[in-house]
């Protein structure tokens, strides 16, 4: 199976989630000082006293280098928040960046921030269901889908849309959350929280490689970056949570060492 077995998340509501969040006046603060990247941070040395502000768009060039675009090529965020990477890969590479996200919020507030920060020309922003995608077959050079495929019902089935609107060639980058070690049928309470909390599920991870290859794409890497992203990311996470009064349903703390939660990076082209 490619997904465990939690709630399989529902775009609509996935989407309805995010309206709210950008409601919060608290929470888009925070998004701002994290340059509005909604997603972990990477540390290539975690005990570093790198902050999270940099440590995110750290995971972004990570990203960024593995899709190998310039200005010549279009690429496609599956994904993208408020807009942040996108404004990240025009900015280091020239390229056009379409973004798209199932959140109606998100994707007006991605459209205000590209054009204030002067690439409104190069990145532009719709809604859009990745399971269903509204573009043409081989009209992407490249597709980034960072941390925003275990939001979706079917991963195999957004593989396979990918595949379809990549170019021969192109390359597909994304991150996930796997299944790092085996779990108990009384999964920790903090990662079910999360999972339910966040609308997540976990991949397996043995069953990505020949996940791509039945939709037609060609792995390249296969990265577990946990130890450069999760333990740093729940505690910085947890220091945001702290300075807000709303209560959540997991306690972060309880995942701090959870060896069950993985985050896993991923390359691969269109052959």
């Amino acid at each position: 199976m490619s997904d465990t077995t939690l709630s399989v998340p529902v775009p609509e509501e996935v989407g309805k989630l995010y309206d709210q969040i950008l409601k919060d006046e608290h929470t888009y603060e925070q998004f701002e000082k994290f340059n509005h990247q909604l997603h972990i941070g990477y540390w290539d040395d975690p005990t570093s006293d790198v902050p999270m502000r940099e440590a995110v768009v750290r995971l972004t060039e990570l990203m960024v280098e593995r899709l190998r675009v310039d200005a010549e090529d279009r690429v496609l965020d599956l994904g993208c928040g408020i807009g942040g990477p996108a404004t990240q890969i025009v900015r280091t590479t020239g390229a056009r960046v379409v973004g798209v996200s199932i959140s109606e919020e998100q994707v007006k507030l991605a459209t205000r921030l590209a054009t204030e920060a002067g690439v409104g020309d190069r990145a532009t922003f719709q809604r859009a269901d990745a399971m269903r995608l509204p573009f043409e077959d081989e009209s992407f050079d490249a597709v980034m889908a960072l941390e925003s495929i275990l939001h979706m019902p079917s991963r195999e089935q957004v593989l396979s849309e990918a595949r379809r609107v990549l170019r021969p060639g192109g390359r597909l980058v994304l991150t996930d959350f796997f299944e790092r070690a085996p779990r108990t049928p009384g999964m920790h309470p903090a990662i079910e929280g999360f999972c339910r909390t966040a609308m997540t599920t976990m991949a397996d991870v043995d069953d990505y490689v020949p996940m791509l290859h039945r939709v037609g794409l060609r792995v390249r890497e296969l990265l577990d970056i946990t130890e450069q992203t999760m333990e740093r990311t729940w505690r910085e996470t947890l220091e945001i949570v702290s300075q807000n009064d709303r209560p959540v349903d997991f306690d972060l703390a309880e995942l701090f060492g959870v060896d069950e939660f993985g985050c896993l990076l991923v390359a691969a082209d269109r052959p």
